[in-house]
């Protein structure tokens, strides 16, 4: 079976809508300023757009809330051809322990990952439906680790749930990755060395002690 070319796939959404001349409103799941930034500078030329920074796998609370400061500080530095804005989710790190049982010692990248994604994602379907949204996505993709596979997968499945359009991607392509990386030392972004969850914060040690 032929690999889908989630890039590619945007590119012609996007340029239909530059031809039809129309701005949607785009509901976007952002992990965190620094991988919010490249795909902000990327999509806030097609739409108008509002960050949904809901991340319950995020801990201590206090790294959660130092990357809510982030990415509100991102969004009010960076320029835009169309406005951005932000809607901070509740910290429920319940509900990312709940989906997470039985899968702790699962390598990053696994069914736990996966259901983060889909318990992430689904928020964003549901808050973009209530909201009249025309699209929802999530950043999720620009990262070498997430798997754009899987995610658009899951915005597919939540798409036909909800009847809201998903914005298929894959932002790590055409160096969106490195344009980040760019982007964050530019603004000089709070740069984490762990997706956020306790266990990757301990797959990160791991990883730096065999550096070391």
């Amino acid at each position: 079976m032929q690999k889908v070319n989630y890039q590619k796939e945007m590119e012609r959404e996007l340029a239909r809508l530059k031809k039809e001349q129309v701005v949607p409103k785009l509901l976007l799941h952002s992990c965190c300023a620094p991988c919010s930034s490249y795909v902000l500078e990327y999509l806030s030329n097609y739409f108008s757009i509002t960050i949904f920074y809901y991340n319950p796998n995020i801990s201590p609370k206090e790294e959660f809330e130092k990357r809510v400061k982030e990415q509100q500080r991102l969004i009010a530095s960076m320029p835009f051809k169309n406005p951005v804005d932000c809607i901070v989710g509740k910290y429920e790190p319940e509900r990312f322990f709940e989906i997470s049982k039985g899968l702790e010692n699962v390598p990053e990248g696994g069914e736990r990952c996966f259901r983060c994604y889909e318990l992430r994602l689904r928020e964003a379907a549901i808050l973009a439906k209530q909201k009249g949204f025309d699209y929802f996505t999530t950043t999720l993709s620009i990262s070498p680790l997430k798997k754009a596979e899987k995610l658009n997968e899951i915005g597919r499945k939540l798409e036909q749930e909800y009847q809201v359009s998903y914005l298929y991607s894959d932002f790590k392509k055409k160096d969106g990755y490195k344009r980040s990386i760019q982007l964050s030392q530019e603004y000089q972004l709070y740069r984490q060395n762990f997706c956020g969850c306790v266990y990757s914060k301990k797959e990160a040690m791991l990883r730096e002690r065999e550096i070391s």
